[in-house]
């Protein structure tokens, strides 16, 4: 009876993370959550370690991914790339550090300890240094090729650094990071288009792109950790390894440990499950892996698993829930900023009740219904968002959404511009929008008052003690102290932090001002270029846009600002409070001084990084590319300048050091070499 149960569940269980897997990888549209996945599989490979008769080579346990998607050059692994086991406790990771010891009559060995990306395994194949052939890593033992769309990723090198002789083969894991994914979503939603649920799966999908093209526009990134097959001798350790990879050119990862004991691995996991959110990626648990590659050899494989690594997993960020009711915040500028209200749920750790929607059109986009059961995600470990809805729990009973005609705010009528994706109350004395706008002015980034949240915020408003965000500045004491909660202490702290604000540098002040499309970043090099707010306020739409960063939508937007008269009179009430309204160092109005020229920076720099230079050149009105043609202007070479040197000196193109760059941004003649 026991063996018949087993036979039973074991093909259902098979069946269900077929279909799971298929959604996953094949189609990016899961419809359970990682954790969720994990538990079905972790029932199997117990099922089948108690009934070992029952394991059939077509069983998920003994595969690592899908075959190939068709449409790509075949191209196979020639050490197969296998998956990892997890474990999810404490208890489970000192239990597979006893078994590895065991394998070893009990010796002593330090381990490597580095944080799991959630990304796309790759295989990377170099020819004597060279780079030949980039592929996924498919079913373990044959992949995609992917060469020409992983050329385009600027952390893998193209010629390795030192002299490197034979094949050489390295693993690695392609990520899409999260500031610039969300940079993406941004830009999808301001034209309509549906949003990319993650930063994973987006990335798997832009490597799959038949037009490298599409994949060089997405600016992915990649972290290399470790060796697949080598030629060339390889040093005796991982550890040893990883520093070598680094020597080579190779982008590893900072945070990477070396581990003495299990217990140094338990306080590496345990130091990341809370500060996730300072990394740029998404990482979902700790690899684990044995130093000594004498001892990884002696250990062997098993089944998918190699028995000298494990994979320590974080707590879910993903989870299933239902959608309640679908409601709208009124923001700063009056756009309607529709938020999910969720079934409480348990979300990596935290429990959520809302998320983000965005717009009408997400939602349409995602058919996003009241009643729908949907998954979850901490998008960046921190913002919930509604992945996608699973329609096949529906019942029929479920309520699609209509964007209101009038604002909750203030019952003025709603109006959708022409090509924009959101929907605004264009009243400016809404109280649901200064709310927002007196919350923004005050925020840290902004003026950084402390003492003002938006419980403090909305009583100033409702005891009309203030009427704008200017009001804060004439506040009364006497009027403070009459407030619930407001003792002579926190009045005192509160006038105090009001009255420092006012020394804020111009680019807070433009920060905290809440003009559209302009946040920090656009605030300083607005103050840059024009060092008074009067100066800024009279700046014409071709004095913005000839401005490298300033495109015509930001320009439009400040102008728009400025021309508001109630908006003008906020400015005039702020300079008469004392706020300072000036950079402390005048500069005048920049122009573009690369205007036209298009650039490419190559090699080690010596006095920047080639970041900075790319930022410099991008800010004085240049372009720069990535690889050398006869469009080329400038070719900025460093020390291990490579082939792109060659190329340059090949097609005539100016070639120039950091020295001669700075001469050409402060406008002196530079003569090619």
């Amino acid at each position: 009876m026991v063996v018949e149960y087993a036979i039973k569940r074991i093909a259902e269980l098979r069946t269900e993370i077929n279909y799971h897997n298929y959604r996953y990888h094949a189609l990016d549209a899961p419809e359970i959550s990682d954790s969720q996945f994990d538990i079905l599989f972790k029932e199997l490979c117990t099922l089948e370690n108690h009934y070992p008769n029952l394991i059939t080579v077509d069983s998920p346990t003994q595969r690592v991914g899908i075959e190939p998607i068709q449409g790509f050059i075949e191209a196979a692994h020639t050490i197969p790339m296998l998956s990892l086991g997890n474990a999810f406790s404490d208890d489970e990771l000192m239990a597979w550090h006893q078994r590895t010891k065991t394998l070893v009559e009990g010796k002593d060995f330090d381990m490597v300890c580095e944080l799991k990306f959630d990304g796309l395994a790759v295989s990377i194949t170099y020819q004597d240094g060279i780079m030949v052939r980039a592929a996924t890593r498919g079913n373990g033992i044959v992949g995609e090729d992917i060469t020409g769309n992983l050329k385009t990723i600027r952390s893998i090198p193209l010629r390795l650094l030192g002299n490197v002789t034979g094949q050489f083969e390295v693993r690695g894991e392609v990520l899409f990071p999260k500031s610039r994914f969300s940079k993406l979503n941004e830009e999808r939603i301001a034209a309509g288009l549906p949003t990319y649920s993650n930063p994973r799966n987006t990335a798997a999908g832009s490597v799959r792109q038949l037009d490298p093209r599409i994949t060089a526009d997405r600016k992915l990134d990649v972290f290399i950790y470790g060796i697949g097959h080598s030629d060339p001798p390889m040093p005796k350790t991982h550890w040893e390894t990883l520093a070598y990879l680094g020597d080579l050119g190779f982008k590893i990862n900072r945070h990477n440990r070396l581990a003495k004991s299990p217990e140094d691995a338990i306080h590496y996991y345990k130091s990341w499950i809370d500060n996730l959110d300072e990394l740029d990626y998404e990482c979902d648990g700790v690899v684990v892996k044995i130093n000594p590659f004498d001892l990884q050899r002696h250990m062997g494989t098993v089944g998918r698993e190699p028995r000298w690594a494990i994979a320590y997993k974080f707590p879910a960020t993903r989870s299933v829930t239902r959608l309640n009711k679908i409601m709208i915040n009124v923001g700063r500028t009056g756009s309607m900023n529709p938020f999910a209200v969720l079934e409480p749920v348990d979300v990596g750790g935290a429990t959520v009740s809302q998320a983000t929607l965005h717009n009408e059109d997400y939602i349409r986009s995602k058919d996003l219904r009241e009643g729908d059961w949907v998954i979850i995600e901490r998008a960046g470990e921190v913002i919930p968002q509604v992945v996608s809805v699973i329609e096949s729990k529906r019942t029929g009973n479920e309520r699609a959404f209509e964007m209101p005609s009038n604002c909750p705010g203030c019952e003025t009528s709603l109006i959708r511009p022409e090509g924009e994706t959101m929907t605004y109350c264009f009243n400016t004395t809404c109280p649901a929008q200064l709310v927002r706008h007196v919350e923004h002015f005050v925020a840290r980034e902004s003026m950084d008052i402390e003492g003002l949240g938006i419980r403090q915020v909305t009583v100033l408003l409702q005891e009309q003690l203030i009427g704008d965000v200017a009001d804060l500045y004439t506040l009364n004491r006497d009027n403070l102290l009459k407030l619930d909660g407001m003792g002579d202490k926190s009045v005192s702290n509160l006038l105090d932090a009001i009255q420092d604000s006012k020394r804020r540098p111009l680019p807070r002040v433009i920060t905290a001002l809440g003009i559209e499309h302009v946040g920090y970043e656009v605030s300083e090099i607005l103050a840059r270029n024009f060092n008074t707010i009067n100066i800024l306020m009279e700046a014409t739409a071709e004095e913005l846009t000839a401005i490298p960063s300033i495109g015509t939508k930001i320009a439009s937007s400040i102008i728009a600002y400025f021309e508001n008269q109630s908006n003008s009179h906020v400015i005039m009430k702020l300079q008469q409070a004392g706020v300072r309204m000036q950079s402390d160092e005048p500069t005048e109005l920049q122009r573009p001084t690369l205007s036209g020229l298009r650039f490419v920076v190559t090699g080690r720099l010596v006095h920047f990084s080639r970041s900075q230079v790319e930022g410099k050149i991008k800010n004085a009105g240049g372009r720069v590319s990535s690889s050398v043609s006869k469009q080329t202007d400038y070719l900025v070479a460093g020390s291990d300048a490579g082939s792109k040197l060659i190329e340059a000196e090949q097609l005539g193109i100016t070639i120039i050091d950091e020295d001669r760059l700075l001469d050409l941004l402060n406008n002196q003649p530079t003569d090619p070499f």
